[in-house]
């Protein structure tokens, strides 16, 4: 006997997937990578099942510009990523000789996707109806399939419920896991910072995968309905900003003193190239002097332009701040 396991690193889902696993099941763990999780930072490979890690990073996208079920309290289409990533382990079930699929929901702990009517429409969108087991909560939700048929013990589940973690760090121990991520912690999307600088790119039609790894660094700064800049805060963000520069972006640096790179996106005349010197040279170390060299260029030419500028005023900076 198979089963399919969503995996996303957090305690939730390996709680569950050992759970499941105890019962001699075999445990496939599907770990799907999109652009907007933090990469966990437990060794999964102790977890004793295997891993598979799935990319559905470009449909994630369309997702996220437009959630059929909208938005929790930032830009995190919760309801919507579960149904797209269950759809994708329902259908790699054939694949992998599974008969259900195991989460690490537990009911009442996320205000927007695991409430009741929530967790039923997921399964229901996702075609697992009656397929889909919840082993923290089990005890509590409908007889699945699985109990039916005999392939799980129901008296084995668990009826964990609510916001608290008490119950899971208890369980946690009593499995032999010691590492796992703090919860809340693993969605970019639910971090209100990242969702502003989100929320722009889809505003002004300019989301794609190269953009949004670009709003994972820097400082960003819309300078016009159709230009964009984001400016190094260190040199590893220096060289991340390099590398993701694409044809006809900007580059920008400092040639005389110890500064960021800035990269800028979009339609550029004079005036925003003047613009886009003077914000790069605010984030220099100007050591007193008044005014720094700032050379630019246009991807692929090589040819190095230079204007002299003096730093934009923090009055004026902000309001181009995203």
């Amino acid at each position: 006997m198979k089963a399919i396991a969503l995996i996303s690193g957090g305690l939730d889902s390996l709680l569950a997937a050992k759970l499941i696993a105890k019962q001699d099941i075999e445990v496939v763990g599907l770990r799907f990578k999109t652009p907007f999780y933090r990469k966990s930072r437990n060794n999964l490979s102790n977890l004793g099942i295997e891993i598979k890690e799935v990319d559905i990073g470009d449909e994630f996208l369309k997702l996220v510009a437009k959630p059929r079920y909208g938005y929790g309290a930032n830009i995190n289409p919760c309801i919507d990523c579960k149904i797209l990533m269950l759809t994708k382990a329902k259908e790699l079930m054939e694949q992998f000789s599974a008969k259900f699929v195991i989460t690490g929901e537990v009911l009442g702990q996320r205000p927007m996707s695991q409430h009741r009517q929530a967790l039923e429409l997921i399964e229901e969108k996702s075609g697992l109806e009656g397929l889909l087991l919840r082993p923290l909560s089990g005890r509590l939700l409908p007889r699945t399939i699985p109990e039916k048929e005999g392939w799980v013990n129901r008296n084995n589940l668990l009826d964990f419920n609510g916001r608290g973690r008490k119950s899971q760090m208890v369980l946690a121990k009593a499995l032999g896991i010691k590492e796992y991520a703090q919860p809340a912690g693993g969605c970019l999307l639910t971090d209100q910072e990242f969702a502003k600088k989100l929320k722009d790119l889809i505003n002004y039609k300019e989301l794609n995968m190269n953009s949004v790894e670009l709003l994972k660094i820097g400082r960003h700064f819309r300078i016009s309905r159709s230009t964009k800049l984001i400016v190094g805060r260190n040199e590893l963000e220096n060289e991340r900003i390099v590398n993701l520069a694409q044809e006809d972006n900007y580059l920008f640096m400092p040639t005389d003193i110890a500064g960021p790179t800035a990269l800028g996106r979009g339609i550029f005349n004079e005036d925003l190239i003047k613009l886009s010197c003077r914000i790069t040279c605010r984030y220099c170390d100007l050591n007193g002097k008044i005014t720094s060299n700032i050379f630019y260029s246009r991807i692929p030419k090589k040819e190095d332009k230079v204007l002299n500028v003096s730093a934009i005023d923090d009055s004026q900076l902000i309001s181009f701040r995203i």
